[in-house]
């Protein structure tokens, strides 16, 4: 019985550090959040992009990384570690849920909502997009 207890606590030790491992979401936009359409044209999207590239050098780069890794050198410190923008489990969100992480923040995320402009958001979703193809 001992025995049998021991690896059921192994197994739900082994599952939890698992779930961790592999990067679960859990910070979960609202539901509606994902209706929320990307304002910026497709024909236009590339030239967003690049505006969202400057905004992020300078803001999110610092906690996010150069690649968008969450391995730059201001989130080291930062319990929840900065996400990793190139994993799928954020590359498969809508730009809506983007966009309200970004306009919102949480933890040491900075609530860039009052801070960028509703374009200058837009184009960082649209920069953070182009991480799916580095």
């Amino acid at each position: 019985m001992k025995k049998q207890l021991l690896y059921i606590f192994g197994a739900i030790v082994f599952l939890g550090v698992m779930s961790f491992t592999f990067q679960e979401d859990r910070w979960k936009a609202p539901e509606g959040a994902k209706d929320l359409k990307n304002p910026i044209n497709a024909s236009n999207k590339s030239a967003s992009a690049t505006k969202g590239a400057k905004i992020f050098k300078t803001r999110c780069m610092v906690c996010h990384g150069k690649q968008g890794k969450g391995d730059g050198v201001g989130g080291k410190a930062l319990t929840p570690k900065p996400q990793n923008l190139t994993l799928s489990m954020v590359q498969s969100q809508s730009d809506g849920e983007l966009f309200w992480k970004i306009t919102n923040g949480r933890n040491d995320m900075i609530k860039w909502g009052p801070i960028l402009s509703e374009e200058q958001r837009w184009d960082v979703v649209n920069y953070v997009r182009t991480f799916k193809t580095k």
